[in-house]
C-alpha cells in the first residue's frame, strides 16, 4: 500500500473513524432491520440529499498530497505541468486513504498502461473538465450532493454536477441497446439493501482524476445499505474483463445533508466549457484584435 502521512487526531477524525467502523463492519445477509431508519412501504426510505465526504474523486486509491494533478519531469522530482502551474495550491491534490477494498486495482498490462497515459494527460482527457456526465460510480463521490427520489415503484437519482440523472427500474429487469454516460439501472431490494445493477455504460467516463477508467463492457453492482437515518454504506463491485483481471470493490459512507436550507441546486457546467471545447471554431477568438 502506498504511504499516507499520519495526521493529528481531531474531533472530525474521531467522528470519521466511528462512521468507518460502521461502514467496514461485515455485512450479514438478512440482518435485522435498523430501527432508526424511516420506512416507505416497508422498505428503507432513502429519500433525501446525500453526499460523500472524501477525496476519492482525486484518486480512488490511497495517495499522498502532491503539487498538481498533471506533473512533468523536474530537475530532481516531478513538478507541475506548465498548463496548471498558475493554479498553485488550488490545483494541488490532498492526501486520501482511498476507497478501494485492499487498495489494489487489478489492471491488465494494457489497462495499466492506458491509466498512466490518462494520468499524464489529465488536462486533455478527464471528462469532468469538459462537463461530460460523470458515469457510475463516479457520480456518487464527486464533491457535489445528489438527491434520491423514491416513489411507490421506481427510484430516481438526480446529481448536482452537470445536472445528471438516472432512473432505477424497480420492476422486471430491462436492457438498453445503446451505451450512455450514466448507463442503464435495474434495482431490487435484498433485505434493507438497495441493489442496483448497472450496465449499458459507454466506457467514456473515468473513475477519478488520477486516470482510472473502465470500458464499455463494465458491469457495476451498487449496494446502498442504511446504517441509521442519516448514513448509508455504499458498496460497489466493478467487473470489466477488458480492463481488469478480476472483479474489485469500492466501499465508502454517504452522509445525509441536514444543514438548514439544503437542496439540490443547478450546476449546468456545459456553458462554462463551450470556449474550451469549441473556441477554435470562433471566427474571432477571444483576445484577438
Amino acid at each position: 500500500m502506498r504511504w499516507v502521512p499520519v495526521m493529528k487526531i481531531s474531533v472530525v477524525a474521531v467522528a470519521a473513524a466511528a462512521t468507518f467502523a460502521l461502514v467496514s463492519s461485515p455485512r450479514v445477509e438478512g440482518q435485522a432491520r435498523v430501527a432508526s431508519v424511516p420506512r416507505l412501504n416497508g422498505k428503507p426510505d432513502l429519500n433525501g440529499l446525500w453526499q460523500a465526504v472524501n477525496s476519492a474523486n482525486y484518486d480512488i486509491q490511497a495517495h499522498t498530497a502532491k503539487a498538481a494533478l498533471q506533473m512533468r519531469p523536474g530537475p530532481i522530482v516531478p513538478i507541475p505541468a506548465k498548463e496548471v502551474l498558475a493554479l498553485g495550491a488550488v490545483g494541488s491534490v490532498p492526501s486520501g486513504t482511498g476507497v478501494v477494498d485492499g487498495d489494489e486495482l487489478p489492471y491488465t498490462a494494457e489497462g495499466l498502461k492506458k491509466k498512466q497515459e490518462n494520468q499524464d494527460n489529465w488536462l486533455a482527457r478527464d471528462p469532468e473538465i469538459k462537463c461530460y456526465m460523470p458515469g457510475i460510480p463516479r457520480a456518487t463521490y464527486l464533491p457535489f450532493p445528489f438527491q434520491i427520489v423514491q416513489t411507490q415503484r421506481d427510484i430516481f437519482f438526480a446529481y448536482e454536477f452537470a445536472n445528471a440523472d438516472r432512473k432505477v427500474n424497480m420492476g422486471e429487469p430491462t436492457e438498453y441497446p445503446y451505451g450512455t454516460w450514466m448507463g442503464w439501472s435495474n434495482g431490487r431490494w435484498e433485505g434493507d439493501t438497495l441493489v442496483v445493477d448497472v450496465t449499458g455504460l459507454n466506457g467514456m467516463s473515468w473513475l477519478d482524476r488520477a486516470g482510472n477508467f473502465t470500458s464499455e463492457n463494465t458491469h457495476v453492482v451498487e449496494r446502498y445499505t442504511p446504517l441509521d437515518k442519516d448514513h448509508l454504506r455504499y458498496d460497489v463491485t466493478i467487473e470489466d474483463s477488458t480492463v481488469f483481471t478480476r472483479p474489485w470493490k469500492i466501499s465508502l459512507p454517504l452522509y445525509r445533508r441536514i444543514d438548514a436550507g439544503a437542496e439540490l441546486v443547478e450546476f449546468r457546467c456545459v456553458e462554462f466549457t463551450e470556449r474550451l471545447l469549441y473556441g477554435e471554431l470562433e471566427k474571432k477568438p477571444a483576445g484577438a484584435k
